[in-house]
């Protein structure tokens, strides 16, 4: 745990590299600390239908939402969002920049409304079977 999931409106989508943003947002959670490797999941969903403030197509939106075990203090849960967060605001603005760099010149049109929010499993109402943990532990005894 935790499992992080990116939604974002599609239009983001042809601007940005999505599999890159997830690469990202997947490495800064496990530089925080809060999640171990062999519980930890990121992965990013489109929304093709969507309306944002005056409906203008170059408005767009990401929302990240963590979901984790309880127990954790809340300052730890405030720097792990923040971490997030700003790693995921930075990568998009990195692109943007060396997209108006590039021969095209274009920079990202968009303008981006940004949201995380982390939430606590019930662990009374969950079933976890993780069968990729026993995999990792067999790899680091094999070396």
């Amino acid at each position: 745990m935790p499992h992080v999931t990116i939604e974002y409106s599609a239009n983001v989508a042809e601007h940005h590299d999505i599999d890159a943003l997830v690469v990202a947002v997947h490495e800064a959670a496990l530089a925080h600390g809060l999640p171990p490797a062999d519980g930890h999941r990121t992965r990013a969903v489109a929304r093709e239908h969507y309306a944002i403030a005056d409906r203008d197509p170059d408005h767009a939106f990401v929302a990240i939402h963590c979901r984790i075990g309880p127990g954790r203090e809340p300052e730890a849960k405030q720097s792990f969002i923040e971490q997030l967060l700003e790693t995921a605001e930075a990568h998009l603005a990195a692109e943007a920049q060396l997209a108006s760099e590039s021969a095209s010149g274009e920079p990202n049109p968009l303008a981006i409304m940004w949201s995380i929010e982390v939430t606590e499993i019930d662990p009374e109402f969950r079933i976890n079977r993780n069968h990729v943990r026993a995999r990792l532990q067999a790899k680091l005894e094999e070396t």
